[in-house]
């Protein structure tokens, strides 16, 4: 390449927004490719690096750094099945986490309309929880096991004791089994009315959070695309040793001036 191709840290720096030593960090991790090195040691950046340093920028966006860094070190490494699978299994992630989050809300509609008010009294027996919600004791057992509900106990007897949000756990988690809705279903949304309160209060988190996903899915698919580009323009180049000089290693040399 020419000399007038070169770049120094601070220039990469300067479209990062970062400083001249985090992406001497980035290089030596293999975030960006191996640089080239002056006699003095100093790193000498191209082109490829810049498009690198953006890339791992933009992935970063929706994958989060610790991911999109090992996107760009298995990039780097000659590894690319290796970075799309990592690039497919976030994706995955994000679809289990919307799918979980679609059957909260179906939870949640299932709850519309519902007299879910927990009782006044406090300090319910077992056997008054389940007559007052016409199930047998031992389907309380069970969603106790399953970690849905957590009742006192009475001092000395170690008897269950259901105050009101005891209660409406119960009435909860009654309404949405009456539904055919599996433990699993029914999980999120008893954790997040005790989290936010109410009914209301959940159902507000619960858009927000989709409204979360939705953007992060736009950020992720710019990051793909841009490591797409990436991928394509550096597809012939050697990038586990591109424009190193004899004996350097994808984490340099070692500490350096560059």
């Amino acid at each position: 390449m020419r000399n007038d191709d070169r770049l120094r840290p601070v220039d990469l720096a300067r479209c990062a927004g970062v400083s001249t030593q985090q992406i001497r960090n980035y290089e030596d991790a293999g975030v960006l490719p191996p640089a080239a090195r002056t006699a003095c040691g100093y790193r000498i950046f191209r082109d490829v690096h810049l498009r690198a340093l953006l890339t791992y920028r933009t992935l970063g966006k929706g994958y989060g750094p610790v991911v999109a860094a090992r996107i760009m070190q298995a990039v780097h490494s000659g590894d690319v099945p290796g970075a799309l699978a990592l690039v497919d299994a976030a994706h995955a992630g994000l679809h289990q986490e919307r799918t979980a989050l679609r059957a909260t809300g179906d939870a949640l509609r299932t709850l519309t309309g519902r007299p879910l008010d927990a009782v006044p009294q406090a300090g319910l027996r077992i056997g008054e929880v389940a007559a007052l919600l016409g199930v047998r004791t031992s389907a309380l057992r069970v969603w106790e096991a399953a970690g849905l509900l957590t009742p006192g106990r009475e001092q000395g007897t170690g008897y269950r004791t259901y105050g009101p949000a005891d209660v409406r756990d119960a009435r909860i988690i009654h309404t949405l089994r009456l539904s055919h809705h599996v433990f699993d279903q029914i999980r999120p949304v008893v954790d997040g009315l005790r989290r936010e309160g109410s009914t209301e209060a959940l159902r507000a988190a619960v858009t927000a959070r989709g409204e979360a996903l939705t953007a992060r899915t736009r950020a992720m698919l710019e990051g793909a695309g841009r490591l797409d580009d990436y991928l394509g323009s550096a597809a012939d180049l050697p990038l586990s040793a591109a424009g190193t000089t004899t004996g350097s290693t994808a984490g340099g040399p070692g500490p350096s001036p560059g």
